[in-house]
Protein backbone atom coordinates (compact mmCIF):
# COMPACT_ATOMS: atom_id res chain seq x y z
CA UNK A 1 0.00 0.00 0.00
CA UNK A 2 2.84 2.37 0.94
CA UNK A 3 4.68 1.36 -2.22
CA UNK A 4 1.66 2.22 -4.37
CA UNK A 5 1.38 5.64 -2.75
CA UNK A 6 5.04 6.30 -3.42
CA UNK A 7 4.69 5.22 -7.03
CA UNK A 8 1.60 7.44 -7.52
CA UNK A 9 3.32 10.40 -5.87
CA UNK A 10 6.37 10.00 -8.08
CA UNK A 11 4.19 9.85 -11.16
CA UNK A 12 2.37 13.04 -10.24
CA UNK A 13 5.68 14.79 -9.68
CA UNK A 14 6.85 13.73 -13.10
CA UNK A 15 3.62 14.95 -14.76
CA UNK A 16 3.77 18.22 -12.81
CA UNK A 17 7.36 18.74 -13.89
CA UNK A 18 6.44 18.02 -17.49
CA UNK A 19 3.56 20.52 -17.28
CA UNK A 20 5.89 23.12 -15.80
CA UNK A 21 8.43 22.57 -18.59
CA UNK A 22 5.68 22.87 -21.18
CA UNK A 23 4.41 26.07 -19.55
CA UNK A 24 7.90 27.57 -19.50
CA UNK A 25 8.32 26.63 -23.16
CA UNK A 26 5.03 28.34 -24.02
CA UNK A 27 6.10 31.44 -22.10
CA UNK A 28 9.40 31.55 -24.00
CA UNK A 29 7.58 31.21 -27.34
CA UNK A 30 5.16 33.97 -26.36
CA UNK A 31 8.02 36.26 -25.36
CA UNK A 32 9.79 35.59 -28.65
CA UNK A 33 6.61 36.28 -30.64
CA UNK A 34 5.97 39.47 -28.68
CA UNK A 35 9.49 40.72 -29.28
CA UNK A 36 9.28 39.87 -32.97
CA UNK A 37 5.96 41.70 -33.32
CA UNK A 38 7.38 44.73 -31.55
CA UNK A 39 10.35 44.80 -33.92
CA UNK A 40 8.02 44.68 -36.94
CA UNK A 41 5.86 47.50 -35.59
CA UNK A 42 8.85 49.68 -34.74
CA UNK A 43 10.36 49.01 -38.17
CA UNK A 44 7.13 49.97 -39.89
CA UNK A 45 6.95 53.19 -37.88
CA UNK A 46 10.54 54.08 -38.79
CA UNK A 47 9.98 53.41 -42.49
CA UNK A 48 6.74 55.37 -42.45
CA UNK A 49 8.46 58.30 -40.77
CA UNK A 50 11.27 58.32 -43.33
CA UNK A 51 8.79 58.22 -46.22
CA UNK A 52 6.79 61.06 -44.67
CA UNK A 53 9.89 63.21 -44.19
CA UNK A 54 11.06 62.53 -47.76
CA UNK A 55 7.62 63.38 -49.08
CA UNK A 56 7.55 66.64 -47.13
CA UNK A 57 11.04 67.52 -48.31
CA UNK A 58 10.01 66.74 -51.87
CA UNK A 59 6.97 68.98 -51.58
CA UNK A 60 9.12 71.80 -50.20
CA UNK A 61 11.62 71.38 -53.03
CA UNK A 62 8.85 71.39 -55.63
CA UNK A 63 7.32 74.50 -54.11
CA UNK A 64 10.68 76.26 -54.10
CA UNK A 65 11.28 75.26 -57.72
CA UNK A 66 7.85 76.52 -58.74
CA UNK A 67 8.55 79.82 -57.01
CA UNK A 68 11.66 80.15 -59.18
CA UNK A 69 9.66 79.62 -62.35
CA UNK A 70 9.30 75.89 -62.87
CA UNK A 71 10.84 72.46 -62.39
CA UNK A 72 13.19 70.47 -64.56
CA UNK A 73 11.18 69.00 -67.39
CA UNK A 74 8.20 71.23 -66.62
CA UNK A 75 6.78 74.36 -68.06
CA UNK A 76 8.38 77.57 -66.95
CA UNK A 77 6.01 80.24 -65.67
CA UNK A 78 6.09 83.28 -67.90
CA UNK A 79 6.27 86.72 -66.33
CA UNK A 80 6.34 88.54 -69.65
CA UNK A 81 8.17 88.49 -72.93
CA UNK A 82 11.95 88.76 -72.71
CA UNK A 83 14.39 89.96 -75.33
CA UNK A 84 15.44 93.08 -77.18
CA UNK A 85 15.41 94.68 -80.59
CA UNK A 86 18.36 94.45 -82.97
CA UNK A 87 18.37 97.11 -85.69
CA UNK A 88 19.44 96.06 -89.18
CA UNK A 89 21.19 98.16 -91.81
CA UNK A 90 17.81 98.72 -93.50
CA UNK A 91 16.39 100.28 -90.32
CA UNK A 92 14.14 97.33 -89.48
CA UNK A 93 14.26 96.34 -85.82
CA UNK A 94 14.04 92.59 -85.24
CA UNK A 95 12.99 91.23 -81.84
CA UNK A 96 15.53 88.79 -80.46
CA UNK A 97 13.96 86.81 -77.66
CA UNK A 98 10.76 85.03 -76.74
CA UNK A 99 7.34 85.94 -78.09
CA UNK A 100 4.55 83.84 -76.63
CA UNK A 101 1.59 82.76 -78.73
CA UNK A 102 -0.87 81.69 -76.07
CA UNK A 103 -4.48 82.83 -76.36
CA UNK A 104 -5.66 84.63 -73.24
CA UNK A 105 -8.40 87.02 -72.16
CA UNK A 106 -6.31 88.30 -69.26
CA UNK A 107 -4.45 91.61 -69.74
CA UNK A 108 -0.99 91.28 -71.29
CA UNK A 109 1.77 93.84 -70.77
CA UNK A 110 4.08 94.00 -73.78
CA UNK A 111 7.74 95.12 -73.63
CA UNK A 112 7.36 97.36 -76.67
CA UNK A 113 4.76 99.82 -78.03
CA UNK A 114 3.20 98.99 -80.39
CA UNK A 115 3.76 95.28 -79.61
CA UNK A 116 5.20 92.99 -82.27
CA UNK A 117 4.08 89.70 -80.78
CA UNK A 118 3.37 87.80 -77.61
CA UNK A 119 0.38 86.19 -75.93
CA UNK A 120 -2.83 87.67 -77.26
CA UNK A 121 -6.61 87.64 -77.34
CA UNK A 122 -8.28 84.68 -79.08
CA UNK A 123 -10.05 87.13 -81.45
CA UNK A 124 -7.99 88.99 -84.05
CA UNK A 125 -8.55 92.56 -85.16
CA UNK A 126 -9.93 92.67 -88.70
CA UNK A 127 -6.95 93.40 -90.94
CA UNK A 128 -8.22 93.26 -94.50
CA UNK A 129 -7.09 96.81 -95.26
CA UNK A 130 -9.00 98.09 -92.22
CA UNK A 131 -8.39 101.70 -91.10
CA UNK A 132 -9.38 102.51 -87.52
CA UNK A 133 -9.68 106.12 -86.39
CA UNK A 134 -9.66 105.11 -82.71
CA UNK A 135 -7.10 103.01 -80.80
CA UNK A 136 -7.56 99.25 -80.98
CA UNK A 137 -6.74 96.73 -78.29
CA UNK A 138 -3.11 95.62 -78.50
CA UNK A 139 -4.07 92.03 -77.73
CA UNK A 140 -6.37 91.81 -80.75
CA UNK A 141 -3.88 93.55 -83.04
CA UNK A 142 -1.10 91.15 -82.01
CA UNK A 143 -3.33 88.30 -83.10
CA UNK A 144 -3.55 89.99 -86.51
CA UNK A 145 0.24 90.12 -86.68
CA UNK A 146 0.28 86.39 -85.98
CA UNK A 147 -1.86 85.97 -89.12
CA UNK A 148 0.73 87.84 -91.18
CA UNK A 149 -0.67 91.37 -91.11
CA UNK A 150 1.29 94.63 -91.04
CA UNK A 151 0.06 97.19 -88.52
CA UNK A 152 0.51 100.86 -89.46
CA UNK A 153 0.35 103.18 -86.44
CA UNK A 154 0.72 106.90 -85.81
CA UNK A 155 0.44 109.44 -83.01
CA UNK A 156 -0.62 113.08 -82.82
CA UNK A 157 2.80 114.25 -84.06
CA UNK A 158 2.23 112.70 -87.47
CA UNK A 159 1.23 115.11 -90.27
CA UNK A 160 -2.40 114.88 -91.29
CA UNK A 161 -1.38 114.51 -94.93
CA UNK A 162 0.77 111.48 -94.06
CA UNK A 163 -2.03 109.88 -92.07
CA UNK A 164 -4.44 110.29 -94.98
CA UNK A 165 -1.94 108.95 -97.53
CA UNK A 166 -1.12 105.93 -95.38
CA UNK A 167 -4.82 105.22 -94.84
CA UNK A 168 -5.38 105.18 -98.58
CA UNK A 169 -2.46 102.75 -99.04
CA UNK A 170 -3.73 100.45 -96.26
CA UNK A 171 -7.25 100.31 -97.70
CA UNK A 172 -5.80 98.93 -100.93
CA UNK A 173 -3.60 96.32 -99.19
CA UNK A 174 -5.03 93.05 -97.78
CA UNK A 175 -3.49 91.87 -94.49
CA UNK A 176 -2.93 95.37 -93.19
CA UNK A 177 -4.57 97.52 -90.55
CA UNK A 178 -4.03 101.05 -89.30
CA UNK A 179 -4.82 102.80 -86.02
CA UNK A 180 -3.59 105.61 -83.75
CA UNK A 181 -1.17 104.70 -80.90
CA UNK A 182 -0.43 107.84 -78.93
CA UNK A 183 2.21 106.23 -76.65
CA UNK A 184 4.55 105.13 -79.44
CA UNK A 185 7.91 106.91 -79.56
CA UNK A 186 7.84 108.02 -83.22
CA UNK A 187 5.10 109.70 -85.29
CA UNK A 188 4.73 106.84 -87.81
CA UNK A 189 5.64 103.19 -87.22
CA UNK A 190 5.15 99.91 -89.07
CA UNK A 191 4.90 96.60 -87.21
CA UNK A 192 4.84 92.94 -88.20
CA UNK A 193 5.36 89.83 -86.08
CA UNK A 194 8.80 90.26 -84.42
CA UNK A 195 9.67 93.21 -86.71
CA UNK A 196 9.19 96.96 -86.53
CA UNK A 197 10.49 100.18 -88.04
CA UNK A 198 9.94 103.92 -88.07
CA UNK A 199 9.30 105.82 -91.31
CA UNK A 200 9.61 109.54 -91.90
CA UNK A 201 6.48 110.01 -94.00
CA UNK A 202 3.93 108.25 -96.14
CA UNK A 203 6.24 108.83 -99.14
CA UNK A 204 9.21 107.10 -97.50
CA UNK A 205 10.28 104.21 -99.80
CA UNK A 206 10.64 102.08 -96.68
CA UNK A 207 6.83 101.91 -96.41
CA UNK A 208 6.35 99.92 -99.62
CA UNK A 209 9.43 97.80 -98.92
CA UNK A 210 8.17 96.88 -95.44
CA UNK A 211 4.75 95.97 -96.81
CA UNK A 212 6.25 93.89 -99.60
CA UNK A 213 8.50 92.02 -97.17
CA UNK A 214 6.20 91.42 -94.22
CA UNK A 215 2.61 91.21 -95.49
CA UNK A 216 2.18 87.41 -95.22
CA UNK A 217 5.97 87.30 -95.07
CA UNK A 218 8.32 84.57 -93.92
CA UNK A 219 7.99 85.75 -90.31
CA UNK A 220 4.25 84.88 -90.21
CA UNK A 221 3.49 82.26 -87.53
CA UNK A 222 0.13 81.37 -89.15
CA UNK A 223 0.34 82.09 -92.89
CA UNK A 224 -3.00 82.12 -94.66
CA UNK A 225 -5.05 82.60 -91.48
CA UNK A 226 -8.05 84.91 -91.88
CA UNK A 227 -7.92 88.68 -91.53
CA UNK A 228 -11.71 88.99 -91.69
CA UNK A 229 -14.42 87.71 -89.39
CA UNK A 230 -12.63 89.01 -86.31
CA UNK A 231 -13.13 92.17 -84.29
CA UNK A 232 -14.11 95.40 -86.01
CA UNK A 233 -14.68 98.88 -84.57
Amino acid sequence: MGSANKTGSAGRKVRIEEMRRAERARERRNRILTIAASVVVVGALVVGGVVLIQSQNGDKAAAASDAKGGTKGGTKTKKGETGHFVTGADGVRTWKGTLGRTHTTKPVTYPMEPPVGGDHNPVWQNCNGDVYTKPVNNMNAVHSLEHGAVWVTYNSKAARSDVDALAAKVRKTPYTLMSPVEDQKDPIMLSAWAHQRTVKSANDPAVDKFLATFVQGAQTPEPGAACTGGLGQ
